[in-house]
This record gives structure tokens, C-alpha cells and sequence, in this order.
């Protein structure tokens, strides 16, 4: 059979592109390589897949090009995508910071998929989803592409690469995006690990013998800042604040925690005129746990009350817990990171299509692309965006 488009990759922006446009009257194959399709959708979000974020905005992404975003994150928002999830009875309900989560299991996201595929037949339209495909080679002249995948050879008019980046490779997960877009001379920026826990070595060693020990701060890397929950672990930094720090830290980079984001200016020498008595270990214990407090107070090295600092001590130990300045050696790598960061450049795309400029019929979208979200549903609400675009315009 010869079809409209072949999208390779079946799993968050594949499937809804396939969709989209089997609705749209579009014959449509896609294929998988693992066995089934959505992997990552099943294991995200804890298993209840946090599919969106209510707030998705283009300043919610990481790109060489800041702007590339927009056209298709307001043509198709997560409002559009909640109806969607309503459409088909999924209970849900938000988390945090417009976090949005399935009541029950993300497989009923991937259901929800597939059953918008088959229902590309009441529009005329049809979508061949298989599983289990080896892609042998690619071909391009001037009347579409060839796929050539477990012994069949498939032909279509267009072709969407929606294969992902490397990020879990357990799942099966490749650079294979990258080898597409290379093949028909698209630049690739280069891919890394992004919302990834970072390590520590040195003199920051210490903090890793505070292992399972959590703490709301807020962090920084270079001019972004996030303020949600770091977890210190036995390789060194992750939870939340330090993952979404991590899309935007560069190896040889300071990483900065503010460990009393909350704190007024001035609250340590305020401190000292409540308690003089009182130890700094003492008093952070109030807003931290116990052996992070006892670890930053060690740190600083002011021993003994209170009332023995200086103003000038207590100031410069209050600025110093503002912005701790944490050197990190690397990042657990692609094997830990939940997406990757780089990708098919932005500047071969249309960002109103998501078509190759240098090659008509050819679209990439999803992770495969230079376009990478915070944590919290906004790489799904991309997934679904590109889709949305690139389905538009098949």
C-alpha cells in the first residue's frame, strides 16, 4: 500500500500525529521498533503519566532557537489536550505548579492513542500501527520515501521522524533521529543529558555521605532558577530543583542552591537578637533537616553562640546559605536522564509545520527535535504540540 505519510516511532508524538492526521482523511503507517507502543508514556509520571501542565508556555523551553516554539505550543495547548483527556472519561487531577496526572494508569493515555487512531476511519482516513519493527534503510527521490523495515518495503509522500532522543536506553531508546536527519543533511545540535541528577566530587564529596536527605530550595544555573525540592543522594544531587537546574548547567559550570529561599534579608543577625545562645546549627535546624543544617553549619565554621559572631560573620554565613556554590563533576549520563537536551535543529524546521526546509515532505517532531521542556508534562505537551503541527500539515 502506498501511504500518505510513514511516522516512525510510535510513542507520545508519533501516535497523536498519526491521529491527527488519519482524522484529517490521511492514510498513515507508523512504525515501532520495541514491541509496544507509548513505553515512555507508561513508565512517566510514576506510571500515571503527568501528561500536561496547565501553565506550558514557550518560556518553559530550552532551545537554540527561544522562538521556535510558540507557533506550535499556542495552536495546540494543554486546555486543547485536557478535552481530549475528558473526551474520552479519564479522571485526573493536578499535582503541583499545574502538573496534571491520570487518576488511574497511563495506560489509559496510551488507549486513549490508539483509539484516536482507529477512529481516523470515520474521516476516511486509516492508520496501520506495527510493533516489533527493524527499519533496514530510508530512501528519498523525487516522489516520497521508501522505508524498508522487516523484509517489507513501505512508500509514502512524506515521512515524520518521531523516533525520540537517546535518554533511557534500557527502553531501547537511540540517537536514530540523529542519523536520519544527518542522512538527508539536516544539522543536529549537539544532544545531551537534560533533567538529569548531577554528581558531585572534591570538596563537595561531603554532601553525598548525606544521602535520602531532602530539602525545599531553590537553584540556580546560569539565569534560570527553580524553587522546588533537592534530594541529596549517594552520587550527589537530584530531586525536582536539581533536575530542572540540570537542562541548563554545562560541565565546568557553578550550580548555586539558596537553602532558605524563604528567609528575609538580615534573619541571621535577627537571630542572634531572639538567641544569642543559640548555635547556627541550632537555628537552621528550625528550617532544615537536622544533618543538612549540622553539615552547612560545619562548612561555614562558626562555632560556638551566636553572640560571638560579628555582624559582618553572620551576614557573610547568611549570604554564603543564599547561594552555595556546589561544583559538579558530570551528570549520571542518558541512562538516568529523562530526555535529552539538542537535537534536530530548529533552524532546518518550519516551526509552523515542522517540515524540513531543505527537504519537502520530511518532518520531525517530538524529543527528535532541539526543543526540550522543564520537568512537569511540558516535554508531553510538545509531543503533542509538534504532532498537532506536523498532522496540520500532512
Amino acid at each position: 500500500m502506498h501511504y500518505d505519510a510513514i511516522i516512525l516511532g510510535g510513542g507520545a508524538a508519533g501516535l497523536f500525529c498519526a491521529a491527527r492526521a488519519g482524522q484529517r482523511g490521511r492514510h498513515v503507517l507508523v512504525l515501532e521498533k520495541a514491541e509496544a507502543v507509548g513505553k515512555k508514556i507508561l513508565i512517566s509520571g510514576g506510571g500515571r503519566c503527568n501528561f500536561t501542565n496547565l501553565g506550558a508556555g514557550p518560556e518553559n523551553y530550552l532551545s537554540a532557537n527561544r522562538h521556535f516554539a510558540k507557533s506550535a505550543l499556542a495552536r495546540y495547548t494543554a486546555r486543547d489536550f485536557l478535552d481530549l483527556v475528558e473526551r474520552h472519561g479519564i479522571a485526573w487531577h493536578e499535582k503541583t505548579l499545574g502538573q496534571l496526572f491520570c487518576d488511574g494508569s497511563a495506560k489509559q493515555i496510551v488507549a486513549m492513542l490508539l483509539s484516536e487512531c482507529e477512529a481516523a476511519g470515520a474521516s476516511g482516513g486509516s492508520v496501520d500501527v506495527r510493533t516489533g519493527q527493524d527499519i533496514a534503510s530510508v530512501a528519498h527521490d523525487g516522489d516520497g520515501f521508501a522505508v524498508q523495515a522487516n523484509g517489507e518495503t513501505h512508500a509514502a509522500a512524506s515521512l515524520v521522524i518521531a523516533t525520540g532522543g537517546p535518554s533511557i536506553p534500557k527502553m531501547g531508546a537511540t540517537g536514530f533521529a540523529y542519523d536520519l536527519a544527518r542522512q538527508f543533511g539536516l544539522k543536529v545540535v549537539e544532544p545531551r543529558p537534560a533533567l538529569v541528577p548531577l554528581t558531585l566530587g572534591g570538596e563537595d564529596v561531603l554532601f553525598r555521605e548525606l544521602s535520602g536527605v531532602s530539602a525545599p530550595v531553590e537553584t540556580s544555573a546560569g539565569k534560570a532558577r527553580f524553587r522546588e525540592a533537592a534530594l541529596l543522594t549517594h552520587r550527589g544531587l537530584s530531586g525536582p530543583a536539581i533536575l530542572q537546574a540540570s537542562s541548563y548547567w554545562r560541565h565546568g559550570e557553578v550550580l548555586r542552591i539558596d537553602f532558605l529561599p524563604d528567609a528575609p534579608r538580615g534573619w541571621l543577625i535577627e537571630a542572634k537578637g531572639k538567641a544569642p545562645r543559640a548555635t547556627l546549627s541550632a537555628v537552621l535546624r528550625d528550617s532544615l533537616p537536622e544533618r543538612l543544617a549540622d553539615t552547612l553549619a560545619d562548612r561555614i565554621g562558626l562555632a560556638g553562640p551566636l553572640q560571638a559572631a560579628s555582624d559582618k560573620a553572620l551576614q557573610a554565613a547568611e549570604d554564603r546559605l543564599r547561594g552555595w556554590e556546589f561544583h559538579p563533576n558530570g551528570t549520571e549520563g542518558l541512562a538516568k536522564a529523562e530526555v535529552t537536551a539538542g537535537g534536530i535543529s530548529t533552524a532546518e524546521l518550519s516551526s509552523q509545520t515542522m517540515e524540513a526546509k531543505k527537504v519537502p515532505g520530511l518532518y520531525a517532531i517530538g524529543e527528535a527535535v532541539d526543543v526540550t521542556g522543564w520537568l512537569g508534562g511540558y516535554n508531553f505537551q510538545w509531543a503533542w504540540a509538534s504532532g498537532h503541527a506536523c498532522a496540520s500539515a500532512l
